[in-house]
């Protein structure tokens, strides 16, 4: 059994590799190239991931988007943390079957609590009843947080997600593996890198635009493969998905309003979705969105008024759903994907004075749908340092202070993903250490689980 350290840099792609990134392109030459890999609809990182660690696909595993409608509670809940939500055997637990000396370490890889891996971090806020928002992180054993913290400072949550996002997270994120790969010494060691991601949803694949977020990331992974190589392990570095220009948002829900068909409910003038009283609404996730249609006699009429929605080019019913993986009872009645140029935006209000209060804030839990929009401030905002410290200064007093720094203009968004289909040049790829265990041509999402183990268990050089 050989250690194994897994490199997740989200949204890399090999049309990213050159001359910004030294250490991938010396990756990519010791290792034979890059593999494309295939990935799996929706190509989001909750669902990507869960295909890597089963080796199956969103029909099997359960993961069918970045969130869904829990059915039983009438609520969307997206980013949920528990691993009891993906079924099928991980691949720490098929090692483990095979050596039961094995043990594993996920860094900040998606479902990570509950998990039965030896060892673990997440991301994980402290929630105040005043309404603070305090970073933090969750491990497992709890030992490993106060390491981490004490050596390294608090987990970085606000560079992590939103408009201040920047590499210190992924730094944050890759020194906390280095501590953990050399203090417990894992078998497998699972690395989330998702800085990468940020620049290329605001700008879209476009080198010049990203090229600092490249040579920043490219230092992290170097630092990385050092500290594997150093240590004997074999690194696998790998992507969920890439992301492609787009230039038009799909009101998906306003559409499904205007119809009569999504309800909203009006609290102190609020719009908020009305869940149980829709007939139809979209849970958004890039370019692909779950329907949930409450009458499924009402199902046809739905499809057909979606499929002549401009930017939506495919409208999946029980067939169509089949034949991409993805019938499984979590998703929508119908799933919708974007044409390459679109996404899909969670929007349902149909005037912005009445847009929920969260609307305008950082806020991945309330939201019902996915949104990009987060990584932007406000254009309108004339001095917004200035703007984001008077509401800090008012929180530390201890008032209650909304974050209302968010624009509500899905225009400004230049990348997304969630197709399968992308063009190879901006498409997920695999990179090894070990050149003799990759396979020649496209890798598929379902065989990652697989590469891993060839990695962990063959000794062919």
């Amino acid at each position: 059994m050989y250690p194994v350290m897994v490199i997740n840099v989200v949204g890399l792609t090999p049309g990213l590799i050159g001359p910004h990134t030294p250490n991938l392109s010396a990756l990519a030459a010791a290792g034979g190239g890059v593999r494309p890999l295939r990935t799996v609809t929706p190509a989001v990182t909750t669902t990507v991931q869960s295909t890597f660690l089963t080796g199956t696909m969103p029909s099997e595993h359960g993961v069918v988007g970045n969130g869904w409608l829990f059915r039983d509670l009438m609520e969307v809940w997206l980013w949920r943390q528990s691993n009891r939500l993906v079924a099928g055997e991980k691949v720490w637990q098929t090692a483990k079957k095979r050596d039961e000396s094995f043990t594993c370490a996920n860094m900040f890889w998606w479902f990570a609590m509950a998990a039965d891996t030896d060892f673990m971090v997440t991301p994980r806020p402290i929630y105040k009843a005043d309404g603070r928002k305090i970073p933090d992180c969750y491990s497992a054993p709890p030992e490993i947080r106060d390491e981490l913290t004490e050596k390294l400072g608090p987990f970085p949550l606000f560079t992590f997600w939103g408009p201040a996002t920047s590499i210190q997270s992924s730094r944050w994120i890759a020194d906390a593996a280095i501590h953990v790969m050399e203090s417990r010494d894992p078998t497998l060691t699972l690395v989330y890198l998702p800085h990468l991601d940020y620049g290329l949803q605001r700008h879209g694949p476009d080198l010049v635009a990203v090229a600092e977020d490249l040579k920043e990331i490219d230092a992290v992974v170097g630092d990385l493969v050092a500290a594997a190589e150093k240590s004997g392990r074999r690194v696998l570095l790998l992507s969920e998905y890439g992301i492609v220009p787009v230039n038009r948002p799909i009101h998906i829900n306003r559409v499904l309003r205007e119809a009569g068909l999504l309800k909203v409910r009006v609290e102190q003038g609020d719009e908020h979705l009305d869940v149980p009283q829709c007939q139809a609404f979209a849970l958004a996730d890039h370019q692909l969105a779950h329907v949930y249609v409450a009458d499924p006699s009402r199902i046809g009429e739905v499809k057909a008024l979606l499929e002549d929605l401009p930017g939506v080019e495919h409208v999946l019913d029980d067939d169509g759903k089949r034949a991409f993986g993805l019938d499984h009872p979590r998703s929508g009645e119908l799933v919708a994907l974007a044409e390459p140029d679109a996404w899909f935006t969670y929007y349902y209000w149909l005037d912005d004075d009445r847009a929920p209060d969260f609307a305008r804030t950082v806020e991945i839990h309330r939201k019902p749908g996915y949104d990009p929009v987060e990584l932007f401030i406000d254009p309108k905002i004339r001095f917004p340092k200035l703007a984001i410290a008077w509401r800090l200064l008012k929180k530390a007093l201890g008032f209650r202070v909304l974050m209302d720094v968010i624009p509500l203009r899905a225009e400004l968004v230049g990348g997304s993903h969630g197709r399968a289909d992308t063009p190879e040049e901006h498409g997920p790829l695999v990179l090894s250490t070990e050149p003799s265990l990759l396979p020649e041509g496209e890798i598929e999402a379902v065989a990652v689980k697989d590469l891993i183990l060839s990695h962990l268990f063959d000794d062919r050089r």
